[in-house]
């Protein structure tokens, strides 16, 4: 896994503000697109599971999981909560895409854990509109990895809840700790 405090070679002298960040990473592509060989793959996971994840940049999901490119579908978000926009991902991977299963990751360290929803209020005496989307921040990442299993276990437009797992990812060993639903 590369942190900012380790770059990559090819990486190290990425800036870090505004749109040189861009030119530099769409320069990286090109390199990338140089050396791409079309996989031939479809849309479909070849292991028919989605992974709902934090989209906190210390998760190295493929590499965690040791999955491939064509795998699974990683559907990320602020602290990897079971939002609207995440059943709706869901329900496209499933009932389109031919996914079963569905891993959801949370992680130790969490920057919501931080927030509260006041989050939104400051937001909105900054600009002067309130946020149409809830924070989602939460005190015990267990329970919030329990709520948000349920959040897909109940969903009516999921029609593959029998295989939904939840885990915490230790940010400092790299572990999953599986959450049982029912604690």
């Amino acid at each position: 896994m590369t942190t900012s405090a380790s770059l990559p070679a090819e990486s190290a002298h990425l800036p870090h503000e505004g749109s040189a960040t861009t030119d530099r990473l769409v320069e990286l592509n090109r390199a990338y697109a140089a050396k791409f060989t079309d996989p031939g793959m479809d849309a479909r996971p070849v292991l028919q599971v989605a992974v709902v994840a934090c989209m906190d940049a210390r998760l190295d999901l493929h590499a965690a999981l040791g999955l491939e490119l064509g795998d699974c579908h990683t559907i990320r978000n602020a602290g990897g909560v079971v939002t609207d926009d995440t059943i709706r991902s869901l329900t496209i991977s499933q009932r389109a895409l031919g996914t079963r299963t569905v891993i959801l990751i949370h992680h130790t360290g969490c920057g919501l854990e931080s927030l509260t929803e006041d989050f939104r209020h400051e937001l909105e005496d900054e600009v002067g509109q309130r946020p149409a989307w809830a924070v989602e921040a939460f005190r015990d990442v267990d329970q919030d990895v329990r709520q948000s299993m349920q959040r897909v276990r109940t969903n009516p437009f999921l029609p593959h809840k029998d295989d939904v797992r939840g885990f915490v990812f230790d940010v400092h060993t790299g572990l999953l700790r599986e959450i049982d639903p029912t604690s």
